[in-house]
Protein backbone atom coordinates (compact mmCIF):
# COMPACT_ATOMS: atom_id res chain seq x y z
CA UNK A 1 0.00 0.00 0.00
CA UNK A 2 1.29 3.46 -0.90
CA UNK A 3 2.06 5.92 1.89
CA UNK A 4 -0.64 8.36 0.80
CA UNK A 5 -3.27 5.62 0.84
CA UNK A 6 -2.09 4.41 4.26
CA UNK A 7 -2.25 7.95 5.66
CA UNK A 8 -5.76 8.44 4.29
CA UNK A 9 -6.92 5.21 5.95
CA UNK A 10 -5.24 6.27 9.18
CA UNK A 11 -6.88 9.71 9.00
CA UNK A 12 -10.29 8.03 8.65
CA UNK A 13 -9.62 5.79 11.66
CA UNK A 14 -8.37 8.80 13.63
CA UNK A 15 -11.56 10.77 12.93
CA UNK A 16 -13.67 7.79 14.03
CA UNK A 17 -11.57 7.43 17.19
CA UNK A 18 -12.03 11.13 18.03
CA UNK A 19 -15.79 10.63 17.86
CA UNK A 20 -15.57 7.52 20.07
CA UNK A 21 -16.79 5.29 17.23
CA UNK A 22 -14.05 2.63 17.39
CA UNK A 23 -14.15 -0.59 19.36
CA UNK A 24 -12.87 -4.13 19.12
CA UNK A 25 -10.61 -4.92 16.18
CA UNK A 26 -10.95 -1.47 14.58
CA UNK A 27 -9.76 0.18 17.80
CA UNK A 28 -6.84 -2.28 17.97
CA UNK A 29 -6.02 -1.54 14.32
CA UNK A 30 -6.08 2.20 15.03
CA UNK A 31 -3.79 1.94 18.07
CA UNK A 32 -1.43 -0.31 16.11
CA UNK A 33 -1.36 2.21 13.27
CA UNK A 34 -0.66 5.03 15.74
CA UNK A 35 2.28 3.04 17.11
CA UNK A 36 3.51 2.39 13.57
CA UNK A 37 3.35 6.06 12.60
CA UNK A 38 4.97 7.10 15.88
CA UNK A 39 7.83 4.61 15.31
CA UNK A 40 8.53 6.10 11.89
CA UNK A 41 8.42 9.68 13.17
CA UNK A 42 10.59 8.89 16.20
CA UNK A 43 13.15 7.23 13.94
CA UNK A 44 13.13 10.30 11.70
CA UNK A 45 13.67 12.50 14.76
CA UNK A 46 16.37 10.14 16.08
CA UNK A 47 14.53 9.74 19.39
CA UNK A 48 15.18 6.52 21.27
CA UNK A 49 12.34 4.62 22.88
CA UNK A 50 12.87 3.20 26.34
CA UNK A 51 12.36 -0.59 26.66
CA UNK A 52 8.67 -1.32 27.19
CA UNK A 53 7.61 2.23 26.25
CA UNK A 54 4.85 2.63 23.67
CA UNK A 55 6.03 4.72 20.69
CA UNK A 56 2.93 6.92 20.67
CA UNK A 57 3.61 7.85 24.30
CA UNK A 58 7.09 9.07 23.38
CA UNK A 59 6.09 11.06 20.29
CA UNK A 60 6.21 14.78 20.96
CA UNK A 61 5.28 17.75 18.86
CA UNK A 62 6.29 21.38 18.85
CA UNK A 63 3.14 23.30 19.67
CA UNK A 64 2.38 26.56 21.45
CA UNK A 65 -0.43 26.00 23.95
CA UNK A 66 -1.43 28.27 26.82
CA UNK A 67 -0.74 26.91 30.28
CA UNK A 68 -0.73 28.14 33.85
CA UNK A 69 1.89 26.67 36.14
CA UNK A 70 1.55 27.01 39.90
CA UNK A 71 4.83 26.56 41.75
CA UNK A 72 5.86 27.18 45.34
CA UNK A 73 6.59 30.78 44.25
CA UNK A 74 3.19 31.47 42.64
CA UNK A 75 1.37 31.09 39.34
CA UNK A 76 2.81 31.98 35.94
CA UNK A 77 1.27 31.91 32.49
CA UNK A 78 3.41 30.28 29.85
CA UNK A 79 3.25 28.98 26.30
CA UNK A 80 4.40 25.42 25.71
CA UNK A 81 7.23 24.71 23.31
CA UNK A 82 6.50 21.00 22.95
CA UNK A 83 4.06 18.46 24.32
CA UNK A 84 3.54 14.71 24.50
CA UNK A 85 1.55 12.37 26.70
CA UNK A 86 4.64 12.11 28.91
CA UNK A 87 5.05 15.83 29.56
CA UNK A 88 5.75 19.23 28.06
CA UNK A 89 8.36 21.97 27.85
CA UNK A 90 8.06 25.73 28.24
CA UNK A 91 10.28 28.79 28.63
CA UNK A 92 10.15 30.31 32.11
CA UNK A 93 11.92 33.38 33.38
CA UNK A 94 12.35 31.80 36.83
CA UNK A 95 12.39 28.00 36.71
CA UNK A 96 11.14 25.95 39.65
CA UNK A 97 13.61 23.64 41.35
CA UNK A 98 14.41 20.31 39.72
CA UNK A 99 12.08 17.66 41.12
CA UNK A 100 9.48 20.19 42.29
CA UNK A 101 5.88 19.15 41.67
CA UNK A 102 3.70 21.85 40.15
CA UNK A 103 0.04 22.23 39.28
CA UNK A 104 -0.73 22.81 35.60
CA UNK A 105 -3.79 24.05 33.76
CA UNK A 106 -3.28 23.26 30.08
CA UNK A 107 -5.56 24.61 27.38
CA UNK A 108 -5.93 21.91 24.75
CA UNK A 109 -8.03 22.86 21.71
CA UNK A 110 -11.58 21.54 21.51
CA UNK A 111 -12.40 21.07 25.15
CA UNK A 112 -12.14 22.13 28.73
CA UNK A 113 -8.74 23.00 30.18
CA UNK A 114 -6.87 20.01 31.56
CA UNK A 115 -5.90 20.21 35.24
CA UNK A 116 -2.87 18.09 36.13
CA UNK A 117 0.27 17.81 38.17
CA UNK A 118 3.77 17.64 36.75
CA UNK A 119 7.33 17.36 38.00
CA UNK A 120 10.27 19.47 36.83
CA UNK A 121 12.73 17.07 35.19
CA UNK A 122 15.09 19.33 33.19
CA UNK A 123 15.95 22.99 33.14
CA UNK A 124 18.38 24.39 30.61
CA UNK A 125 19.26 27.91 31.60
CA UNK A 126 19.82 30.67 29.09
CA UNK A 127 20.27 34.41 29.64
CA UNK A 128 17.01 35.67 31.15
CA UNK A 129 15.10 32.39 30.95
CA UNK A 130 15.20 28.62 31.14
CA UNK A 131 13.76 25.90 28.92
CA UNK A 132 12.01 23.74 31.51
CA UNK A 133 10.76 20.19 30.87
CA UNK A 134 7.94 18.77 32.96
CA UNK A 135 6.82 15.14 33.31
CA UNK A 136 3.13 14.54 33.96
CA UNK A 137 2.31 12.91 37.30
CA UNK A 138 -0.63 10.53 37.60
CA UNK A 139 -2.54 11.35 34.43
CA UNK A 140 -5.63 9.22 33.90
CA UNK A 141 -5.93 7.07 30.78
CA UNK A 142 -8.56 9.53 29.55
CA UNK A 143 -6.18 12.48 29.91
CA UNK A 144 -3.34 10.56 28.24
CA UNK A 145 -5.65 9.67 25.35
CA UNK A 146 -6.77 13.31 25.05
CA UNK A 147 -3.15 14.44 24.69
CA UNK A 148 -2.26 11.62 22.28
CA UNK A 149 -5.29 12.40 20.12
CA UNK A 150 -4.17 16.03 19.96
CA UNK A 151 -0.58 15.01 19.12
CA UNK A 152 -1.74 12.85 16.21
CA UNK A 153 -4.14 15.58 15.08
CA UNK A 154 -1.13 17.91 14.73
CA UNK A 155 0.98 15.20 13.05
CA UNK A 156 -1.75 14.61 10.46
CA UNK A 157 -2.12 18.34 9.92
CA UNK A 158 1.63 18.68 9.34
CA UNK A 159 1.78 15.68 7.00
CA UNK A 160 -1.14 16.98 4.96
CA UNK A 161 0.51 20.37 4.46
CA UNK A 162 3.60 18.78 2.89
Amino acid sequence: MALGEWLEQFRTLHEEAKRGKLSGQRLSDYLGARDELAQVLLAAQHIAIEPGQKPRRALRISRALQAEITTLDGTVRVVTRSICSGGFAALLSRPPKLGEEVKVVLRLPGGEPMHAEARVVVDVKAPGSANVSFRWCGLSDTEIERIETFVFEVVLEQLQSR
